[in-house]
């Protein structure tokens, strides 16, 4: 490419993120690989299904609208305009195309090859962010109002994976052995065996200059190459590569493949010009793999031990807290959460079930409320509740009395990792809670035909479910009786009422609703004040427009939003918004060691504060959706 051609391109990126982020060097170098595309109007780059390309694109001029398959028909994602980027997939997944790029008009795009700019990506964290959001969210424009689910919203853990890698911090030894280069072979050799190292950083006048590991000395000393008496330098390897501090499992996989070394010096910058921070090893790397979404599942399915199940539950809890630090998506961690939940409850049942013995008829076992949301981020109580198929009335005893023992075992298991038993007593070792088919579409044709004064904290727990164990066609069966009763208005209005019914999040003032009294005086209980409610109507309007199967909160919002077209800003406001407060309160909770519900918003910036207000006006909007739809006054 010539040079004008070069600076031209170059100058065209440096004005869109995330190119802004580098030198304007850096950009002429990457413009150097990159290759220019044409497309006619309705020709397809690529489609679901494709091959991955070596290359992801950069839009110069035209128009790119980005497709999936919903309900048999192609759906519009995105549309791409100028300086917007896509087709990340092959710089952070293994699996074909999800989508399909189709240019709308005449298009000039560049294609820019990623083994060319992941060495940049490296070095900037900025980018690196930046494109791991791009890639999430499948849009870098947060003003995009979708009319269809994303297609990152049903992530799979193996695809999880492998984006985790690039934002998957690393343990590893912060306090390195430093040497100056005077010091001998000899000195240095009995410093690395008193500290158990097998490597040492070498400086001169403070700066890093070298290392020397077991290999230099293998192969230069023992071989007769160098005496013991003569100096450090002459052993040592230079120069020595050097990462951030914040660098993540990929970035140093990717660091040490491409200069062939086994060994990384973290400094303060990412250069060998400021302080020593940190040795990272292929040990580490493994180790840090260990720790993976994947193989936390694998044992999972090994363990046999609560102590076990409970070791794999700190582990997720590590994931969940880097994710959060490093602005991935928030449903994307529901969804990793909530399948190792699932696995770990599971496990829980299997390993119950191996103490017992076989159970004397089908049963399904079911994850109610959070857990059935697949919402739970931070480890709180534990609600679940089990089916058995009816059975003649001389078998009753035994097979309830079987039941019983399972459940009580399989709650014993949870609380033992760490889930607190359910002080309402919502779970499956309460006996109300454990019983067969037949009892409970009994129970919940009463909750639907008789709304009264435990309805809403019953609907609140158990209208939320999600199979984990046994025969599904139960968890249908529950899930036809909620949905066939043909008169649901009682039921579906006194719900309406309790949604509008709770605590404002805002005061007069439109100062957060704080506590003034108490243990927590002067925090704001997010989840009483704002996240019960947004959780509350999802379910009722997902109730009223027969949205069977889905559950987690931040779904129903994007699929009313299909079913209720002229409230779509609405509902699309209110998924961003249960996203934006349940990652308040995980990182509240991961930093207390608590549930989170009680935020301390003294200590959030002032743009930070006016952002989860206006976040919170959604509301209001949803009431008036839900005074719409509903006939209140017999409740008022």
């Amino acid at each position: 490419m010539k040079n004008s051609i070069t600076e031209s391109v170059a100058n065209f990126l440096k004005d869109y993120k995330p190119f802004s982020f580098l030198s304007f060097e850096d950009l002429k170098q990457i413009a150097n690989f990159i290759k220019v595309i044409h497309l006619e109007k309705n020709e397809k780059l690529f489609q679901i299904n494709d091959s991955l390309h070596d290359s992801f694109y950069v839009v110069n001029s035209g128009v790119m609208h980005l497709t999936v398959i919903s309900d048999a028909e192609e759906t519009l994602l995105n549309k791409c305009y100028a300086g917007d980027l896509f087709g990340l997939r092959p710089f952070f997944a293994k699996n074909n195309y999800q989508m399909t790029a189709k240019a709308n008009d005449d298009t000039v795009l560049f294609a820019i090859p990623i083994d060319k700019v992941r060495p940049f990506v490296i070095k900037n964290a900025d980018v690196l962010n930046f494109l791991l959001e791009s890639f999430a969210s499948n849009s870098n424009n947060p003003a995009d109002k979708l009319q269809n689910k994303l297609v990152s919203d049903s992530v799979q853990i193996s695809e999880f994976q492998n984006d985790f890698s690039f934002i998957q911090t690393l343990t590893y030894n912060k306090k390195p052995l430093i040497v100056t280069i005077e010091q001998t072979i000899r000195d240095v050799a009995l410093l690395m065996t008193d500290n158990l190292v097998d490597n040492v950083f070498i400086i001169q006048n403070k700066k890093l200059v070298g290392i020397a590991t077991d290999a230099d000395f293998k192969q230069k000393v023992a071989t007769g190459k160098h005496a013991t008496h003569s100096p450090i330098a002459n052993i040592m390897t230079f120069p020595v590569i050097t990462v951030t501090e914040n660098v993540s499992l990929a970035e140093a996989q990717l660091v040490m493949l491409s200069h062939k070394v086994h060994h990384l010096c973290v400094t303060v910058d990412g250069t060998p010009h400021t302080e020593i921070k940190g040795v990272i090893t292929q040990n580490d790397l493994v180790q840090a793999q260990a720790n993976s979404p994947g193989v936390l599942i694998r044992e999972i399915k090994k363990a046999t031990k609560s102590e076990e199940l409970k070791i794999i539950h700190q582990s997720m809890e590590s994931i969940i807290q880097q994710s959060l630090t490093k602005n991935i998506p928030v449903q994307h961690l529901h969804n990793v959460a909530g399948e190792i939940t699932l696995a770990i409850v599971r496990r829980a049942v299997e390993i119950s079930i191996l103490e017992l013995g076989s159970p004397p008829v089908p049963f399904a076992f079911l994850s109610i409320g959070s857990q059935g949301r697949k919402e739970q981020l931070l480890l709180t109580d534990h609600d679940n509740i089990l089916i058995y198929k009816d059975v003649e009335i001389q078998q009753v005893r035994d097979v309830k009395y079987y039941f019983s023992q399972l459940a009580k075992r399989v709650a014993g298991i949870l609380e033992k990792i760490g889930y607190k038993h359910c002080e309402f007593g919502d779970t499956v070792s309460n006996e109300k809670w454990c019983k067969s088919l037949n009892e409970w579409v009994k129970q919940y044709e009463n909750w639907i035909n008789t709304p009264g004064e435990y309805t809403s904290e019953h609907c609140s727990i158990f209208f939320d479910y999600e199979f984990v164990f046994g025969d599904q066609s139960m968890e249908a069966a529950l899930t036809d009786t909620i949905f066939n009763i043909k008169n649901k208005t009682l039921f579906l209005d006194y719900l309406g009422n309790d949604a509008l019914n709770k605590p404002a999040p805002l005061n007069f003032f439109k100062k957060f609703n704080e506590e003034d009294n108490g243990p927590f005086y002067g925090k704001f209980n997010v989840k009483e004040k704002a996240i019960n409610q947004l959780v509350d109507i999802g379910r009722l309007l997902a109730i009223q427009y027969g949205l069977k199967g889905v559950n987690n909160t931040y779904y129903r919002y994007k699929e009313l939003a299909i079913k209720d077209t002229e409230n779509v800003e609405v509902y699309q406001n209110a998924s961003e918004t249960f996203l934006l407060l349940s990652k308040y309160r995980a990182l509240e909770g991961l930093k207390n060691d608590n549930s989170g519900e009680y935020i301390d918003v003294e200590i959030l910036s002032k743009a930070e504060k006016e952002k989860l207000k206006d976040s919170l006006h959604v509301l209001k909007d949803l009431e008036e959706i839900v005074k719409d739809t509903f006939q209140l006054t017999q409740f008022s």
